[in-house]
């Protein structure tokens, strides 16, 4: 069984028991958050394709932890010029466990 969701704008294809990284949320290390943007759900005998969305459908998971990617160095220069500008970048992500596809 899966289901691909609507998460932050982003299209991710989940099932039951999986963990991800997924943009950083509101929620609260431990709570549960539901997803109601469910696109497709498929289990062995039956899929279901949204005209956007399935009516009814939703995932839930549970918030795992809220982590930073690794820094991006943004670097620019003109030559002969004098200047030079240096900047750093951290995405903030959330680390989420599927736990029902419904």
């Amino acid at each position: 069984m899966f289901a691909v969701v609507d998460i932050a704008g982003q299209q991710h294809k989940v099932s039951p028991t999986e963990r991800m990284y997924v943009p950083r949320l509101s929620n609260k290390v431990g709570s549960t958050v539901t997803f109601d943007r469910v696109l497709l759900t498929a289990d062995d005998k039956d899929v279901r394709i949204g005209n956007p969305i399935v009516k009814n459908a939703t995932v839930t998971a549970k918030v795992l932890a809220h982590v930073k990617d690794e820094k991006v160095i943004v670097f620019k220069k003109k030559r002969r010029k004098g200047y030079r500008l240096r900047r750093g970048h951290r995405q903030q992500y959330t680390e989420i466990e599927i736990t029902n596809i419904g």
